[in-house]
């Protein structure tokens, strides 16, 4: 880095809002405050209530942390970003925002895995369910999950880091995302992408390839059930986790995997609506997640009765 031109990056954020900008950030500053409070809440309550003591509830707490630092690393500087018409950060601390954003997004793909492991077991083997899914292994499943993540995002970062900046410094997001930082880079990138899809695949698209056959598998299971309650019991113990799965998965496709340039040719609408689709997995995903599980959980809303 000590040979590029850029030292500092422009975040844009917002600028067309104009005079809807405090109504947003108080908008947003609300979803912030309920998702720090009801991730929060679901880590105490499984910490502290002896009967959610089960793999499937210490992977939720997981889940909980990890949506906690995703929106922690974004949300304050996209409500500076929209009060102040831009902020300004260092190029290494627009790298360091980049790699804790990656590490949680791939924890979160890889926790999603794991969940969708200890479901595929507890509707296709029940028999085999607690022999197998011991609390070591969680522990070692989640383990692995946070290790693989931050020292792959390492090395992305690297990556990244080795890449030469110059030219113009302005971003026009609210947080370093990997295609906004390519696009200020003089450097040939071609590498780059190979590297990243090599590093991508252990975290985020062979995660998606175990949880959709994980979902096969689990479907037959409940197809063949003889009973409506039966079928209507199996599918209620997956259906929150499942639901949760294709709002993430369904955001990061959109963005990632279907570039919205290829369906919108003008340019400001297609950044406007990689924004949109931004803020649905960095802002309101984390908060959709403690309300689906806390809605459409009677364990945990029996909990959270007991303990108001």
């Amino acid at each position: 880095m000590a040979g590029n031109n850029i030292t500092s990056i422009v975040l844009l954020g917002f600028p067309t809002l104009n005079k809807f900008k405090v109504t947003i950030f108080c908008l947003l500053l609300t979803i912030y405050c309920f998702s720090l409070a009801g991730n929060t809440l679901i880590i105490i309550l499984v910490s502290k209530t002896k009967s959610l003591y089960s793999p499937m509830y210490f992977l939720l707490t997981q889940l909980s942390l990890s949506d906690i630092l995703l929106t922690t690393n974004i949300v304050p500087n996209l409500l500076c970003a929209l009060l102040t018409d831009g902020i300004n950060m260092s190029l290494s601390a627009c790298l360091t925002q980049f790699y804790f954003f990656g590490a949680s997004e791939s924890s979160e793909c890889l926790l999603l895995m794991v969940m969708s492991y200890d479901r595929y077991l507890a509707i296709c083997h029940p028999l085999h369910y607690n022999p197998i899914m011991t609390s070591n292994l969680c522990v070692i499943l989640v383990t692995i999950s946070w290790v693989l993540s931050f020292f792959i995002l390492l090395f992305e970062t690297l990556n990244v880091n080795q890449l030469y900046f110059c030219g113009s410094n302005v971003i026009d997001h609210f947080f370093c995302d990997y295609a906004p930082l390519l696009k200020l880079s003089c450097s040939d990138i071609s590498m780059v992408h190979i590297r990243t899809s090599l590093l991508c695949f252990p975290v985020i698209i062979l995660p998606f390839i175990l949880i959709v056959t994980s979902y096969i598998y689990i479907a037959l299971v409940i197809l063949r059930i003889s009973s409506t309650s039966g079928r209507q019991k199996a599918f209620s113990t997956c259906s929150s986790h499942l639901t949760v799965v294709c709002i993430y998965y369904g955001t990061l496709i959109a963005i990632y995997v279907v570039p919205v340039e290829d369906l919108i040719p003008e340019t400001g609408q297609s950044t406007a609506i990689r924004k949109i689709f931004s803020i649905v997995y960095t802002v309101v995903t984390p908060l959709v997640n403690p309300l689906i599980y806390s809605l459409r959980n009677k364990d945990i809303k029996e909990t959270i009765r007991k303990n108001i």
